[in-house]
């Protein structure tokens, strides 16, 4: 009997005036399943995973988390639920150091809550936290960073830090909103190394246009376009569809 799933969009929808960027999208998402969302620039990605992560509420349909409908819950409530994300454009502090980007995220999820400057860096000072963010850090391989100021890592070590800032807390699901935009080629196969590792027994949720590589991680694959999701199934199956190959490969 198949798991029911720990992440469900039904009948999701998003208009921006006469514009539908999301139609009547339903898709599910199993624990430990890796799942990646392809399509072109326009094609209604980035905003579903703002409808499913709360950056956005749907103007029809449910998001659901673990049976729960969360379709109107805040972003930092569902965090708090264990559902995470990172960003296409980098969301680290720059002016932190590495350790400390990661140590502020970890107690912000873990405590549901900010602190004033003075008491946050006494606050990750304490030897659970230490020990938690480095073995986050040892994880992604930045361990080496970790007195770094943010200010002045390439973008790739940046990605990665966002990475272990998600990852620290241990969440019930990630989801990656374009993990490889603006990197070069060893930078996205620095990323991919990582998410492959994590992706062995985690739950995921990956949007990408780098076909080639997403498919080195994911099992699951579902083509976006025009608002719609057109095919979902294992990678070789989706890529060959007659659907896709005529809407996303533009051949016959």
């Amino acid at each position: 009997m198949d798991m029911p799933p720990v992440l469900a969009a039904k009948g999701v929808t998003k208009r921006f005036g006469a514009f539908t960027a999301v139609d009547h999208v339903d898709l599910e998402l199993r624990e430990r399943e890796a799942l990646g969302i392809i399509g072109p620039n326009g094609a209604g990605k980035t905003t579903l995973v703002n409808l499913i992560t709360g950056y956005y509420q749907p103007d029809e349909g449910t998001v659901n988390c673990a049976g729960r409908d969360i379709s109107r819950l805040s972003p930092a409530k569902r965090v708090a639920l264990g559902l995470v994300r990172t960003f296409q454009l980098v969301h680290v502090f720059d002016n932190l150091s590495v350790f400390e980007n990661v140590g502020l995220s970890y107690f912000r999820k873990s405590e549901n809550r900010s602190l004033p400057p003075r008491i946050f860096y006494k606050s990750i000072r304490q030897a659970s936290i230490v020990a938690k963010v480095r073995e986050t850090l040892e994880y992604l391989e930045l361990d080496h960073l970790r007195n770094d100021k943010v200010a002045n890592l390439p973008l790739g070590s940046k990605k990665r830090l966002e990475i272990a800032m998600a990852l620290v807390s241990d969440p019930k699901i990630v989801v990656f909103d374009e993990p490889f935009a603006g990197l070069g080629d060893q930078e996205i196969d620095e990323v991919v190394g990582v998410i492959k590792k994590y992706a062995r027994d985690k739950t995921i949720l990956v949007v990408e246009h780098k076909v080639s590589k997403l498919t080195e991680f994911v099992n699951t694959l579902a083509v976006m376009h025009e608002g719609r999701i057109i095919c979902c199934g294992d990678c070789e199956t989706t890529l060959t569809d007659p659907e896709v190959r005529r809407s996303y490969w533009k051949v016959s």
